[in-house]
């Protein structure tokens, strides 16, 4: 394995997050999904939009499979609304 293409995790959390579909940023990630046994990622989990300023934030869940590029500055995902889930 390459050691330029790796990252830590706080770097990554640090990366904002872009739809390549419609190139709109969806912001960044604020935690991670992780199968312990594979020593693998399942999924990113980012910040819904606010509704209002009393509205629950709920977590927008993007498969890992989705990740399509992890730049050097931006994390760039294949978002479909319609197949990733909401928590």
């Amino acid at each position: 394995m390459d050691i330029s293409s790796m990252h830590s995790l706080n770097h990554i959390r640090s990366m904002e997050v872009i739809d390549v579909n419609m190139g709109a940023k969806l912001g960044y990630i604020k935690d991670l999904k992780v199968d312990c046994d594979k020593c693998q990622i399942i999924s990113i989990l980012m910040p819904e939009e606010k509704v209002s300023w009393f509205g629950k934030s709920t977590m927008r869940e993007i498969p890992w499979e989705n990740v399509v590029k992890i730049g050097v500055d931006v994390i760039l995902v294949n978002y479909d609304k319609n197949i990733t889930e909401e928590l």
